[in-house]
């Protein structure tokens, strides 16, 4: 006896499997008392019996017990369990707990049955030890010996099992959903090897657990989850379903595809039970899903298969959310140069080798220059210097993304600071914003910090955004988050309008400032043509919702000239110039920025004439500036010269105060002039306490220019 206990622990402390241990044990009962036949059931947490072990009897003899729910009258075993005490037929053909079984022993020669409960140390019933005998008898003694040790080391075994197995469901099991978890697995990939043409793997993201998180809280997204890790399980069975955590799932195929399924019947079923609402703390949400699969390619490893689902998973976020898309070659291809682009435009990040160009807006009527749009360029190592489309597909990616439109906002405030400098007059920069920088929500602090630092008004700058932008799962966040930046003074223009779905419609939804129709538009405008129409169309639209319009793309006369006698002010294209850097861009501005007053050129000393003297004769050193409404723009002015042009009063004040500030510093006193709401002219003394106290205020006409 001693020597079975031994060999018994051994095998416990060694970890061999439950049911090879649970079997040495019978075999080795029954070499040292024959003639007893031996068998060990277990109980699982519904109630029910589960063979674990019993070498001399048939396997049909223990499925058929296998499920029973126990009680009082379910044999020896099932009783023994129910009332956690040992439990004797003397013979079993008369016994009423065997009543219902008994047809089944007798058959084989088994005619008495005594089964012990197996206890835990912490009292839990793990199952019963029993032993069968071919004659009708009680057990004996020595036998009785034997079921003590045996049993004791049956809890020993199923205990260590016990926390082996819970051990295993921490390392191996997704804790909120009970489905396999990444590592789990990894482990299964790393049995492919042997994988045939019926291997498969799909990668599915929930596209809308972030939004539901952040609005709903995240015990709703807790169930979320759940709710689409039952849906995903149920619609991809038989085959293995995992959650690699958040909101990533994999489904890996190893049973014959014809039989159960292709991936892409699979990820049908999957996307239609997503489409269905569900309970998340109170909310229905419909769970929504992007998936991306691929098949084993002859040839191919583990690593390829998942890379080869992640590239599809992928281009199916960036080209079909909420749909499929299967791995393909040229899908591979496709990747490697986003990823290489993402790559290439990080590094220019990292070494301050981003750039902006900018291309003029024009009016069509005069050539003048209003406006410019930024254009982001990387220069390479070697200096030369990459337009954005070879690397648009970085933008893709949303690290990169916001990085790169931080860093274009930061050099467009710049030049902008230093073309006010210069007195050069112009509407307004567009900066180009892509979806990745609305998801955080953190894009106008962005723009107003950079503009706020450079002490320029956000009445320069114009967001520019395609339709792509907010179409898809979160147009009603980007929408919101555009009505928010228009609220906070930044005025939004529609790029590339007319090439995305349902373009009127997004006029009401994402209210804008400007529309600037795409150049295909304009490329195949000829009269009477279906494009001029269209354009055509746009403008009277355009014009009964107060929306500015660019037309894109402009390179001939022809085209400007039809724009003009359709209503059309403004225009971009090659026509007036490409986009070119801040040198080139600046002599520009100096040649054919808006027009001024026509006796006055940017920087001419000038002397500023009020209808009537605001004050009375000042003292010596004093230096005055005065915000004077010329035409149609607003201008800043010293005695001396004109400093500045602007659209807007309130452009004009700021900047006339930071001059008055920045005169004051340097000793001088200084006083400004402007007239208020109700024409009113007002004059202020700013003095060395860096205070303005008024100074005058007298009914007049507002000052004039000469």
């Amino acid at each position: 006896m001693l020597q079975l206990q031994n060999n018994i622990l051994e095998r416990v402390a060694l970890g061999e499997p439950l049911e090879l241990t649970a079997r040495a044990l019978c075999q080795q009962v029954e070499a040292l008392l024959p003639g007893v036949v031996c068998s060990i059931l277990t109980v699982g947490a519904d109630g029910r019996l589960h063979p674990l072990a019993s070498p001399s009897l048939p396997v049909e003899y223990s499925r058929a017990f296998d499920g029973l729910e126990i009680g009082p009258d379910v044999g020896s075993c099932g009783t023994a369990i129910f009332l956690r005490q040992p439990v004797e037929a003397r013979d079993i053909a008369t016994d009423p707990r065997w009543a219902a079984y008994a047809a089944l022993p007798l058959a084989l020669g088994l005619r008495a049955c005594w089964s012990t409960p197996i206890i835990g140390r912490d009292g839990t019933v793990f199952g019963a030890f029993a032993f069968y005998f071919r004659e009708v008898r009680s057990h004996t003694e020595l036998e009785e010996q034997v079921v003590r040790a045996s049993i004791h080391l049956c809890a020993i075994a199923l205990e260590r099992d016990q926390l082996a197995e819970a051990q295993h469901r921490l390392a191996y099991r997704d804790m909120l959903t009970g489905l396999p978890n990444r590592a789990a697995f990894n482990a299964a990939a790393e049995r492919l090897p042997a994988a045939t043409a019926s291997t498969a793997l799909l990668l599915i993201d929930l596209d809308n657990l972030k939004t539901v998180n952040d609005t709903f809280g995240h015990r709703a997204g807790d169930q979320l989850i759940q709710a689409a890790a039952s849906s995903i399980e149920r619609s991809a069975s038989p085959h293995h379903v995992f959650r690699l955590g958040g909101d990533e799932f994999a489904v890996l195929f190893d049973e014959a595809l014809e039989e159960h399924g292709s991936p892409e019947r699979v990820a049908d079923r999957i996307l239609q039970s997503l489409a269905i609402a569900v309970d998340c703390d109170g909310h229905f949400t419909v769970p929504r899903a992007t998936i991306g699969g691929a098949t084993w390619q002859p040839g191919s490893t583990p690593d390829d298969l998942r890379q080869n689902a992640d590239f599809a998973l992928y281009h199916a976020k960036e080209t079909r959310r909420g749909g499929y898309v299967p791995y393909s070659p040229d899908l591979g291809s496709t990747m490697t140069r986003r990823l290489r682009a993402i790559q290439d435009v990080g590094a220019a990040l990292r070494d301050d080798r981003i750039d902006a160009h900018y291309q003029p807006i024009v009016r069509l009527d005069t050539g003048e220059i209003v406006g410019l749009e930024a254009l982001f360029r990387v220069v390479t190592p070697t200096g030369d210097i990459v337009s954005a489309g070879d690397y648009f597909e970085a933008t893709s990616d949303v690290h990169t993304a916001t990085r790169l439109t931080k860093r274009m906002v930061d050099i467009v405030a710049r030049d902008v600071r230093a073309w006010l400098d210069q007195g050069i007059w112009f509407q307004h920069v567009g900066i180009n914003a892509s979806s990745a920088d609305f998801q955080g929500g953190g894009l106008h602090q962005v723009i107003k910090d950079a503009f706020d630092r450079e002490d320029v008004s956000l009445e320069h700058v114009i967001l520019e955004v395609t339709e792509s932008v907010y179409m898809g799962q979160a147009g009603d966040g980007v929408a919101r988050e555009i009505q928010s930046l228009r609220a906070n003074g930044l005025r939004v223009a529609l790029d590339d309008f007319g090439t995305g779905f349902a373009s009127l419609t997004h006029l009401l939804s994402v209210p804008v400032d400007i529309i600037k129709i795409d150049k295909s538009f304009v490329a195949r405008m000829e009269p009477e043509s279906r494009s001029a129409a269209i354009v055509e169309g746009l403008m009277n639209i355009a014009g009964k919702l107060d929306i500015r319009v660019v037309a894109e793309g402009v390179e001939t006369e022809s085209q400007a000239a039809q724009l003009r006698n359709m209503g059309c002010n403004l225009a971009q294209g090659y026509l007036y110039s490409r986009p070119a850097n801040r040198a080139v861009i600046t002599k520009l501005l100096f040649d054919r920025a808006q027009k001024r007053d026509p006796h006055v050129q940017v920087g001419q000393e000038v002397r500023v004439q009020l209808a009537q003297p605001a004050t009375a004769k000042t003292a010596d050193g004093l230096v005055r500036y005065a915000v004077l409404l010329c035409g149609n723009d607003w201008r800043v002015v010293s005695e001396r010269r004109q400093l500045g042009h602007f659209s807007t009063r309130s452009a004009a004040f700021q900047c006339a105060l930071r001059l008055a500030r920045e005169a004051n510093a340097s000793g001088s006193t200084v006083e400004l002039l402007h007239t208020d709401d109700g024409g009113e002219l007002r004059a202020f003394r700013l003095g060395h306490a860096n205070q303005f106290e008024e100074t005058a205020s007298v009914q007049h006409d507002a000052p004039a220019c000469g």
